[in-house]
């Protein structure tokens, strides 16, 4: 794979490295998720509880007509957390390791442990962080953790167990596919 990547912009041509590169994904990504992803949690683009959602943002119309193509007018087919005794409450967590080999590791260990039922590895993040006075700048893999609510403080324990002073963020799942939602249920333990 070529360690360079030519773009062109409107008056010039650039250059970009290959690991320049990989640093600004996650950042479209989670553009990306925001943008198009968070709209499909409510109900229904016409229902009244979107506050909270990206719905609720004056450029989710435009965005959903532009680029998924659906129509303003068209519901938004989803589920709600509420509505099923086959899901329970469920939570994705982010944690960030130092490096791929410990990011491998742990992720393996939590789904083997079943105290998640998916662990996604995003490799090629750069956190900025006071620590003992000083600004720090370190590489690290994020870890995107989907698992039940009931299991965070053991996950929280888990984590560590095997990293020290890690980053353990929890953020609630309001709704999405119940076929997924089902699988996280099913795929960890009570």
């Amino acid at each position: 794979m070529a360690s360079t990547l030519c773009c062109r912009t409107s008056s010039s041509l650039s250059i970009v490295s290959a690991s320049g590169l990989r640093r600004r994904l996650p950042l479209v990504g989670a553009f990306c998720v925001l943008s198009f992803g968070l709209s499909n949690l409510c109900l229904s683009y016409n229902s009244p509880l979107k506050t909270g959602c990206a719905q609720s943002l004056p450029f989710a119309n435009l965005l959903r007509s532009k680029f998924s193509g659906q129509s303003p007018a068209k519901s938004v087919h989803t589920f709600r957390m509420e509505g099923s005794s086959n899901t329970v409450p469920s939570i994705v967590v982010y944690v960030t390791v130092p490096n791929k080999e410990l990011g491998k590791k742990l992720a393996e260990s939590i789904v083997r442990e079943k105290l998640a039922a998916c662990v996604n590895r995003v490799p090629g993040i750069e956190s900025v962080y006071e620590w003992k006075g000083e600004i720090q700048t370190d590489n690290e893999e994020l870890l995107i953790i989907k698992t039940r609510q009931s299991l965070l403080q053991d996950l929280t324990e888990h984590v560590k167990a095997n990293h020290d002073v890690p980053e353990v963020i929890a953020l609630p799942i309001t709704g999405g596919s119940l076929q997924y939602l089902e699988w996280i249920k099913n795929s960890t333990r009570d």
